[in-house]
């Protein structure tokens, strides 16, 4: 195991690499000292391959196993169920079971031109905190109404407990996350606060089924894509058939590590745009087993923060200078990620 700091100290760096494995254990304990190096580590990560997976996040054990236990649960439902709670099709955060699509439709890069016709060979389930009545409550008068759809939950024992508890948990971590981003970036520590403290973040559950059938070519689990928002926060198992993230400085794909007890942190294309593309929003996927390993299944919940409806993402001033002007227009985070769902779903 490498670490790249001096032995005196506990290092921030566990594990070195494209996707770094980074302790957040020292900045949460409040040190100045210790944020500023852990804020300054995530900083150097954003500006290479945005991707990192992150140990010591203070979420409880429990929390991760009830949300994983009740995604199971709520998978292994008759198709009949899971379709009861079918995404409105006027829902544009596509909220409840969800309607098949192609997230690499979402994403202009002619590298992943291929992909994009293919749909996405998983199943969802979404909730947002705009769907509980205080979340809607919270949504501006001009925006869309169906933006505070309630979310659809299933007749599951302790199903809503387990994952309000995962998404409440999820919220406070990605704070957390903001409030070190800004340091990175040389900004006062709660330069994001209330730009999202009244965020329109989906946590959705993806289901990989075993794939009893070959795939098309080219069809994958998930297509190549960025994400949207700011940040997402990954949950994974370590079942065949996972993430990997596109190196584009050497042209290959990698896997994305597994370390148990973690989370894989990326930022996203609003975090590109703040940053005048700065730090990058990688484009990744998640890859088919192998065949002689098809008959797997796999599991991830991703927590696809975004920031509030009516923040204005454009330019931070620490990420621009004469020599460096704005590269982006100035976008809103509603009408913005409200844009990208219509064409990857359709809604």
């Amino acid at each position: 195991m490498e670490t790249t700091e001096a032995t005196t100290a506990a290092p921030v760096t566990l594990v070195d690499g494209y996707v770094p494995v980074i302790d957040l254990s020292g900045a949460r304990i409040g040190d100045p000292d210790r944020r500023a190096l852990v804020a300054e580590t995530i900083d150097k990560v954003c500006r290479t391959s945005g991707f990192l997976v992150i140990a010591g996040h203070g979420v409880p054990e429990a929390t991760i196993t009830e949300m994983y236990r009740a995604t199971r649960e709520f998978f292994a439902l008759a198709a009949e169920e899971k379709n009861a709670l079918r995404s409105e099709p006027g829902d544009p955060l596509m909220r409840g079971f969800g309607r098949q699509g192609s997230l690499a439709a979402s994403n202009p890069d002619a590298a992943v031109e291929a992909e994009r016709a293919l749909p996405d060979l998983s199943e969802t389930y979404t909730i947002n905190r705009l769907g509980q009545p205080e979340g809607a409550r919270s949504l501006p008068a001009e925006a869309d109404p169906r933006l505070g759809s309630p979310n659809l939950w299933p007749d599951l024992p302790g199903f809503a407990e387990a994952y309000l508890a995962y998404y409440r948990a999820m919220e406070e971590l990605a704070g957390e996350l903001m409030r070190l981003f800004a340091l990175g970036l040389g900004l006062p520590e709660g330069w994001f606060d209330d730009k999202i403290d009244q965020h329109m973040t989906n946590l959705t559950a993806n289901y990989y089924p075993a794939q009893q059938v070959a795939p098309e070519p080219g069809q994958l689990r998930k297509g190549a894509h960025s994400d949207w928002g700011s940040l997402t926060i990954l949950y994974q198992d370590s079942a065949p058939g996972g993430l990997q993230v596109l190196d584009r400085a050497a042209d290959r794909w990698l896997d994305v590590p597994v370390v148990e007890g973690s989370f894989v942190v990326n930022i996203g294309d609003l975090m590109a745009i703040w940053t005048n593309n700065a730090w990058v929003s990688t484009v990744h996927r998640v890859v088919n087993p192998p065949r002689a390993l098809a008959h797997t299944e796999r599991y991830s919940v991703p927590f696809f923060h975004q920031p509030n409806y009516t923040a204005l993402i454009e330019c931070i001033s620490t990420c621009t200078d004469e020599s460096n002007p704005p590269r982006h227009w100035p976008v809103r985070s509603g009408a913005y990620i409200m844009g990208k769902f219509s064409r990857a779903y359709g809604t």
